[in-house]
């Protein structure tokens, strides 16, 4: 089966989408999808024929129809938004699409329609400035939102996948006691565990997922930088391999993934090292297989591409493609 990447290349407002060889890590370019605004986040339906765009300039959502074959986008429809969302996800069932809003300081659930375009609004929960990240666990009864500072906070929901609500867990909001700014998290598949990103502590925390009411118990942070880095820096986004087994995060001034070992039993994480990567790499993701890393710089308009050490978890440089002014979003499909 074909794999294909979709980058949002948010200063040209096009989504590029490249063809991907599965056994050397190469990429071809396919084609350019015009969109109204400039894209950042991308989402896939969970049956994985159905793309969601959330066009930030022009304060939009877009869906689109995955050509079977091509796995080119045909464009269903558009909805305004009151501000620009920086995080979609759908939730298990793929009924509806979360959305998490920086500057707004909100989260907002919004209907998916029988013909799997982005519907009407259902309910909107002002959170506090800076939420960066939404997301269902994997029973779909659980959502987090980070929030970076100055609220240094994730704030924690139970939802209805019936009726598609949000309602604040009674154990309340986790708030680190160190001001690091949680931004993103990724969810093991394997177990109950939560990785966050932190933006302004340059760590990885590591969180403990109670499976009867969804709360999070702090079990670790880690510093994402060499001992003898004294730059500025902020964390980015943060992604776990399919079998569980490494965890990589990026570095934005440093300008690295920073690479780690998950111990199985205690989920605790292992600094392996650093890769130097493309100025500014605010986006990167990882393949399906958890063969490849693929990193954008937004300081350079490249894509850089990496081979995962299945044993060591160590990156290994593959090449670098120019895509474009503000490469803001990386997915694989």
């Amino acid at each position: 089966m074909q794999t294909h990447v979709y980058l949002s290349i948010a200063g040209e407002n096009r989504i590029a989408i490249y063809t991907l060889d599965a056994g050397t890590g190469a990429i071809e370019f396919q084609e350019d999808i015009a969109v109204s605004g400039s894209p950042g986040p991308l989402a896939l339906a969970p049956c994985g024929e159905y793309l969601y765009a959330g066009l930030r300039s022009s304060r939009e959502i877009a869906s689109f129809r995955i050509d079977a074959r091509a796995k080119q986008l045909i464009l269903f429809r558009t909805i305004q938004l009151d501000a620009d969302t920086c995080y979609i996800a759908p939730d298990k069932t793929g009924n509806y699409l979360l959305s998490a809003y920086y500057g707004a300081g909100k989260v907002t659930v919004h209907a998916i329609r029988e013909d799997k375009t982005v519907g009407e609004l259902l309910q909107t929960v002002d959170t506090a400035p800076h939420a960066h990240c939404i997301e269902t666990d994997a029973s779909n009864r659980f959502v987090y939102v980070p929030h970076t500072m100055p609220r240094n906070a994730i704030y924690q929901f139970h939802f209805d996948e019936e009726m598609g609500r949000l309602t604040e867990n009674p154990v309340g909001h986790l708030s680190p006691e160190e001001p690091i700014g949680p931004r993103h998290y990724c969810l093991d598949a394997h177990k109950p565990r939560l990785y966050c990103s932190d933006e302004q502590g340059s760590s990885a925390s590591v969180y403990e997922v109670d499976e009867t009411d969804g709360s999070l118990s702090h079990l670790q942070t880690l510093s994402t930088l060499p001992a003898d880095f004294d730059g500025d820096n902020t964390c980015a986004q943060i992604h776990i391999t399919p079998n569980g087994k490494f965890l990589y995060v990026s570095n934005r001034g440093h300008d690295s993934i920073a690479e780690f070992a998950i111990d199985e039993e205690s989920g605790q994480l292992t600094a392996i090292g650093h890769q130097p990567t493309e100025p500014t790499p605010r986006v990167f993701n990882i393949d399906e297989t958890g063969s490849f890393l693929f990193a954008g710089g937004q300081g350079s308009g490249k894509l850089a591409t990496y081979r995962i050490d299945g044993g060591s978890g160590e990156l290994s440089p593959l090449a670098t493609y120019a895509v474009g002014e503000i490469p803001m979003w990386v997915l694989f499909l």
